[in-house]
């Protein structure tokens, strides 16, 4: 494993916890934002399809890929309305920490990754982390009254429905062993039809949405560096790496968005990044 090859398996973190602050910087609210994010994704998908990076003749990928990339955009466009209701600083760490927590216990009972004590013990360390971290990056300042909680709470609910396409995305390849890189294509597809789903009883227009493209792009060759490093450096380390996405969307939010926060909440937010990191690679080395 060469000092180049971490650097490239850092790119994914460094281009997906982009998408979100390139979404709220450009603007158009959560409608636009997927469905110019997801058609982004079909650009990228339609450029492999055109290097010949897409095969028709396995149905159980086709359907596979079409189904998790429809349900990432489910994940990615719920997402998007919590970012519109509490922000990007706040959102980002609790979704991660959400999606993480929703795919180990997925994979850990249905798909059986937990075999050893050592596994079961050191997932539940994880757990205990995540939880945790999302705590504390969920911290009030300290003068913030009552007036918000309707919002947070609405951004909760928001969030749980996020995480379950998350996890479907995620886990959907390993229940019918489909191979990602197989499956591109066909996931942006997926993706692009399950924007138009979200966003079609919504007002849109198409400057907003064609600015949104530029997320989309991003978000996919941030997923090609992801199946780029995971030979040279590993599954558990590129994907632990990966989740290093959190601190570029929730600093992105605060310094690049300007979104306040208080002495306690940066605090907060510090450790829980800190304590979701953590967790992250625990998980990725359990896999």
């Amino acid at each position: 494993m060469q000092f180049v090859d971490i650097l490239i398996a850092l790119l994914p973190a460094l281009f997906w916890g982009s998408v979100v602050l390139i979404n709220v910087f450009v603007g158009g609210g959560p409608y636009n934002q997927i469905r110019g994010t997801t058609l982004g994704a079909l650009i990228v998908g339609i450029v492999l399809l055109l290097m010949g990076r897409a095969e028709f003749d396995n149905l159980t990928v086709i359907i596979v890929g079409l189904i998790s990339g429809a349900l990432w955009a489910f994940g990615q466009g719920n997402q998007l309305r919590s970012i519109n209701l509490i922000g990007v600083s706040k959102t980002m760490p609790i979704s991660t920490g959400m999606q993480l927590v929703g795919t180990t216990l997925f994979s850990a009972i249905f798909l059986g990754e937990w075999s050893t004590g050592v596994q079961v013990t050191m997932g539940i360390i994880a757990m205990i982390l995540l939880v945790t971290g999302i705590a504390l990056t969920s911290l009030r300042a300290k003068n913030e009254g009552t007036s918000n909680d309707p919002e947070f709470k609405k951004a909760m609910l928001i969030l749980i429905i996020s995480t379950v396409g998350y996890v479907g995305y995620v886990v959907i390849g390993d229940i019918f062993g489909v191979s990602g890189t197989d499956a591109l294509f066909f996931q942006s597809v997926g993706m692009a039809i399950g924007g138009f789903l979200l966003s079609m009883k919504h007002e849109t227009n198409i400057k907003s949405t064609a600015l949104n493209l530029i997320p989309g792009v991003v978000w996919a060759i941030g997923n090609l560096f992801m199946f780029y490093s995971q030979p040279k450096v590993g599954v558990a380390t590129s994907f632990s790496l990966s989740q290093l996405l959190v601190i570029v969307s929730t600093l992105g939010g605060i310094f690049l968005l300007g979104e306040k926060k208080d002495k306690r909440q940066m605090v907060g937010i510090w450790s829980g990044i800190v304590l979701i990191i953590v967790a992250a690679f625990i998980l990725g080395n359990l896999k």
